[in-house]
């Protein structure tokens, strides 16, 4: 098998990327169906409104990551998942009959985004964690990457078919789908095998384990210069659930259908960054700081676009330095950070990467109110751009690493001391001093 699919040789692995891809299609169609709802009928294209929406659906991982990552660190994830993903069904259930049955208000679609923000926050930490319960360790930042091709996989099919079905028959009927295809993920981890899950110290239940894991992150200074530099991005440049329903109403004058086919092709670009992610024995943390710069870059192109087409076609490499950021990112995260203490550390950085959302979105959306849409995405990229270019320079500095260019097909050497081993032993010794303080 390939490096890129090695993972899937693990029967759950397996099981759980099927589930994953399916589940996720049905979350691509909701998203889609839901800020369709709020522009085009509860409101009349209102951009500030959409963000109060998403905002509400982020809120919670601000105020309870912290207590969700305790919570997967103690208690089995795959029952916790599984339980997650019943909820989430059956919220989209809600939202479809109060659709089809012309009951849907705004104040029903804050409630409900709100509640689905719980449920996620309580999903994302375990989600996360989980993954390192089904392959070994030295596989993990291909899981990881595979992972990341299953939801993008799904962004590639979800949006185009959710506005498919909307323009055919409307919106409730994509959220009645959405809570039939999370029972995929629940049927997929009850066929797992308890024998070939990999070992996992869970934490046993004391007093200040949050404080532990805030502590162990205060000591780890390559986490916190990725949390900074995904929360930036996170924040003011990837709010495309809004900002490209803006562009598609208001500058371009298109229907459904074309709102969902631009998810498409970032979705493109999205798939090839989780492939490349998948084929890399180790992250590194300049590669995290680079692709955000050019994801900056990327958005500031975007914002120029003078037509559709060219916004489509410009979204690929915009998806691309998206994933390939984030993804790498997480398994840099995930893979430097001790196992009993990986759930609270990957909770901060759910809180940090989706909680960034609900500060962002109402921001964004009322620069697209006020300036226009493509101001909303500008304002993005510059902010992503600054941010990487500053983190850089901080990294060259605090590893003494050394940046020469030359002319070839890798344009970028870097010298002197790795980050990698720097972070390493920056991470053991974090884990101590977290112990101590706990």
């Amino acid at each position: 098998m390939s490096r890129t699919f090695y993972s899937l040789r693990y029967h759950n692995f397996k099981l759980w990327f099927g589930g994953n891809l399916i589940a996720s299609t049905g979350t691509w169609m909701q998203r889609v169906a839901q800020s369709w709802l709020v522009l085009t009928v509860l409101t009349d294209n209102d951009g500030f409104q959409l963000g109060i929406v998403t905002a509400l659906q982020f809120l919670p991982l601000l105020l309870l990551s912290p207590w969700a990552g305790t919570v997967a660190d103690r208690v089995d994830r795959r029952r916790l998942l599984q339980g997650t993903q019943i909820a989430t069904g059956l919220l989209g259930l809600v939202m479809g009959i109060l659709v089809l049955s012309d009951a849907a208000t705004l104040w029903q679609i804050y409630g409900l985004a709100l509640a689905g923000g719980v449920v996620s926050t309580l999903d994302s930490p375990a989600r996360q964690a989980f993954v390192s319960e089904l392959v070994p360790a030295e596989s993990l930042p291909n899981a990881v990457g595979l992972n990341s091709t299953a939801f993008n996989s799904a962004r590639l099919i979800g949006p185009a078919v959710s506005g498919l079905v909307i323009d055919e028959v409307g919106t409730g009927w994509v959220f009645i789908v959405n809570a039939v295809l999370f029972l995929a993920p629940v049927i997929a981890m009850a066929l797992m095998r308890t024998s070939e899950f990999v070992p996992q110290h869970h934490a046993p239940r004391r007093r200040g384990q949050t404080r532990e894991g805030l502590s162990y992150v205060r000591h780890r200074p390559d986490i916190i210069l990725i949390l900074i530099v995904v929360f930036v991005v996170s924040a003011l440049g990837m709010n495309f659930q809004m900002t490209s329903a803006l562009m598609t109403t208001e500058v371009f004058h298109r229907a459904a259908g074309d709102y969902g086919i631009l998810g498409t092709f970032m979705a493109v670009g999205a798939l090839a960054g989780a492939l490349l992610a998948a084929r890399r024995r180790v992250p590194r943390l300049r590669l995290i700081v680079s692709a955000a710069a050019l994801f900056g870059i990327c958005e500031i192109l975007l914002a120029l676009a003078p037509t559709y087409w060219s916004f489509a076609i410009l979204s690929v490499p915009t998806g691309l330095t998206m994933l390939t950021m984030l993804t790498a990112a997480n398994a840099a995260i995930q893979v430097t950070t001790a196992e009993e203490i990986r759930g609270r550390v990957m909770a901060l950085y759910a809180m940090i990467s989706m909680g960034a959302t609900p500060l962002g979105s109402p921001v964004i959306g009322w620069i697209g109110e006020r300036f226009g849409a493509p101001w909303s995405i500008a304002v993005g990229g510059v902010a992503s751009l600054v941010i990487a270019v500053v983190a850089g320079l901080w990294a060259i500095s605090h590893w003494e690493i050394r940046v020469r260019f030359h002319w070839s097909f890798h344009p970028l050497e870097a010298e002197g001391i790795t980050e990698r081993a720097q972070i390493v032993q920056e991470g053991e010794e974090a884990n101590r001093r977290a112990q101590e303080s706990s």
